[in-house]
């Protein structure tokens, strides 16, 4: 086609040609990959039969290099990619042959996948995808298999191999829904056998796989099938009336955005504490136009109740979603609880009777049956994952469900997958042992913390400490600014994650920066909100936030310098606890709370007379905060000696006033730098230890109070202050 609609068109000739075969498979299919429309996250593959040097017989052979196991066409680079000698793949069809009770779903079928191992070209230790005989067994010298939303609307209509002639003529032909594997490779080669002018397959509930001899044709024709297939639906919907009549119309409104934010505020971490009765989840919000346009709509329960076609997307999205039927014009936040309690009640039965009726002698145990997936009219969809990445993956892949939905409602019938097939592939053993062989997750997995004072010092330390145990990180600071940028630091190491991004502040990734004034309740209540948002729900705060107002010449300090110091070292602190345990307590999970107080609480000193006594007052305020908040949240304190390096506590004139006051010889002009060095070493000289304190070493402290090390310790101040003597406590 000449045009493009519904795709991008990206080939550019001059940078194929400057790629080796292998370079060009990759370019082919990070184009493919990088199209939402031709494929989803992680979905698809893409293989091209290379003639290399055989390594062991220096003579030429045929190569298949293929998308492996795991991984995102988008991104994916020589590692990601298979090579197998294309002939002894061959092969392993008379091993198949010979095999008992070959032909039909069996451990027969799955045991071949261990055989590919056997057929690896020079030792490439990439595992191989269970769609690897689909491209060897293909005539073409290039194949893309791709889950484009518009070819999926035809592959689960319910005519679909009428709907197949017709769109495509004898140019793609169609096999039915076959579970990925080696007969349904065997089944697309006889077809390419019978019907040689066939150049691409409709896999009916599935996807389609198309093939030429030459890559570029191979990619340009994969994406003319899909423009035909959404030009063919298109059309078709219009006809019908377009959005207008889309799910059979609406019959819910949306509500304006402040009240839509306000109110999944409000249900988020209520909602994160139900369905993480058996491992937590991270959150994803989506309440785009389409995704509203379908919660609202007639259709919407009828279609959620037969849930998704294609493997990929009921891999992360389940059999099906929750949907609750709530009026957001007349319905108020308590009903929608209530009825999101009694739905999730009868979904997990549903879940449970679903695995009961379906499940094999040898089948894994039922896994979690909470849904992954949560509609609601009026305010859109909610999606679940065990981190951020899979939470967006998952709304991204309901999202093509949708698409998908619509589609085939327009030029037929939506059908789903039948029961025992999804049930084939969400417990199929093969994905079992996948599962078993990815990495332990990380000790903060599955949590989200609030760093607050994160734009410097103690709290931009911590913040980094604990994104390293896997924890999702709210960076908090007064100053937008700071939080922004230790937020923008954690993402620019760990990249944003891969998924839809969402919309709005569920966009962000594993760390997002807000701004709150802590001596201002209706502050902290709106950081809170947004945090919901953004991630659904929180598990623990540190608090590193604090001041220091140095006397005056008299001795002396301002009665307003003695409020602002207490109202921040103090108050500030119970203000978050306070307005956080309203959350805590709506979520039901338990979470800790770490503040920040400091050996100068138990160190009488001149010259700090105010900030003295208000981490005395802090000490306090932990052990009574850990009986209020108790049995649900653990509260415990960190409490520093004086840290010099790295602190936004100690400005240079700061620096300059100490080392003055201690007669530590300077000069005016020296650099902050060994300004800093020097009085960090004489406070250092004054501990046991005789070492400078850091902030890396307080956030050590920060990140053990968060675990489960310390599960049955709370009401605590744990001291890290190299060993001050006179800090003893007495």
């Amino acid at each position: 086609m000449s045009t493009y609609k519904h795709v991008n068109y990206s080939w550019d000739d001059a940078k194929a040609a400057s790629l080796d075969p292998v370079g060009r498979l990759i370019y082919r299919s990070n184009l493919l990959g990088s199209d939402q429309r031709i494929t989803n996250t992680g979905g698809g593959n893409t293989s091209a039969k290379i003639v290399e040097l055989d390594p062991l017989t220096l003579q030429k052979v045929e190569v298949l290099w293929v998308k492996g196991s795991g991984g995102d066409l988008r991104t994916s680079t020589r590692e990601n990619f298979s090579s197998l000698y294309q002939d002894k793949l061959i092969s392993l069809q008379q091993v198949y042959a010979a095999k008992p009770n070959k032909g039909v779903k069996s451990q027969a079928e799955d045991d071949m996948v261990a055989m590919f191992s056997h057929a690896t070209f020079n030792l490439n230790p990439r595992a191989s995808s269970i769609d690897t005989t689909l491209h060897s067994f293909l005539p073409g010298k290039h194949v893309d298999h791709m889950h484009p939303n518009a070819i999926i609307a035809i592959a689960a209509s319910a005519n679909r191999e009428k709907l197949t002639q017709e769109i495509f003529g004898g140019q793609m032909a169609y096999v039915g829904w076959m579970r990925p594997g080696f007969e349904l490779g065997l089944a697309m080669q006889e077809i390419a056998r019978k019907q040689p002018d066939v150049n691409a397959i409709m896999m009916g509930q599935h996807g389609f796989i198309s093939w030429d001899d030459n890559e570029k044709v191979c990619y340009t024709r994969t994406l003319d099938l899909i423009e035909t297939a959404a030009n063919y639906i298109e059309a078709k919907y219009q006809a019908k009336g377009g959005d207008a009549t889309v799910f059979g119309g609406q019959k819910f409104t949306t509500l304006e955005t402040e009240k839509r934010n306000a109110t999944l505020a409000a249900i988020l971490p209520w909602l994160r504490g139900q369905v993480s009765k058996e491992k937590r989840f991270i959150g994803t919000v989506q309440d785009d136009e389409k995704i509203l346009r379908f919660v609202n709509s007639k259709d919407a329960a009828r279609l959620a109740e037969l849930g998704t076609s294609c493997p990929d997307h009921f891999l992360r999205t389940k059999i099906k979603p929750l949907y609750v039927e709530w009026n957001p014009q007349t319905e108020t936040v308590e009903t929608l609880k209530t009825k999101l309690a009694a739905g999730l009640e009868a979904y997990r039965k549903d879940y449970a009777s679903y695995y009961a009726k379906c499940k094999h002698a040898n089948s894994p145990a039922q896994r979690d049956p909470n849904p992954t997936v949560v509609l609601i009219p009026g305010l859109g969809m909610i999606a679940w994952g065990k981190d951020k990445s899979e939470s967006r993956v998952t709304a991204e892949f309901y999202n093509c469900a949708v698409e998908v939905m619509r589609g085939a409602e327009a030029i037929d019938t939506y059908v789903s997958l039948p029961l025992q097939e999804a049930f084939d592939i969400e417990y199929w053993l093969l994905e079992e042992a996948k599962l078993k062989r990815m990495p332990a997750e990380k000790e903060l997995a599955r949590q989200v913390i609030l760093v607050i004072g994160a734009g410097s010092g103690i709290g931009k330390e911590t913040a980094h400490r604990l994104v390293k145990e896997g924890a999702h990180i709210v960076c908090v600071d007064l100053n937008a600014a700071a939080s922004e940028a230790t937020a923008k630091e954690i993402t620019d190491k760990l990249g944003q994650g891969i998924g839809v991004a969402g919309t709005g502040l569920s966009a962000c990734g594993p760390a997002i920066g807000l701004a709150a004034n802590i001596t201002d309740r209706a502050s902290i209540r709106k950081m809170l909100d947004q945090v919901a948002l953004a991630y659904g729900g929180f598990d623990s705060i540190c608090v590193t936030a604090g001041i220091f107002v140095p006397s005056d010449t008299s001795g002396h300090i301002p009665d307003d310098k003695w409020a602002l110091t207490f109202n921040i070292n103090v108050t500030g602190s119970y203000l978050v606890a306070d307005e956080a345990f309203k959350t805590w307590k709506d979520q039901g999970l338990r979470g800790n709370l770490v503040l920040t107080t400091s050996a100068n609480a138990a160190v009488a000193k001149k010259g700090s007379l105010a900030y003295d006594t208000s981490k005395a007052a802090a000490n306090h305020l932990v052990r009574e905060l850990a009986i209020e908040l108790s049995p649900l949240v653990r509260v415990n304190g960190v409490a520093p000696a004086t840290v010099v390096q790295g602190s936004a506590m100690f400005p240079r004139d700061r620096v300059i006033g100490s080392l003055a006051k201690y007669n530590i010889a300077y000069t005016e002009d020296e650099a902050t730098e060994s300004l800093v060095t020097k009085l960090a070493q004489f406070y250092a000289d004054r501990t046991l230890t005789k070492s400078p304190i850091t902030p890396a070493d307080q956030a050590e402290a920060y990140f053990l109070l968060v675990t489960k090390r310390l599960s049955k310790t709370t009401g605590q101040v744990i001291t890290v202050d190299g060993g001050l003597h006179e800090a003893f406590l007495r």
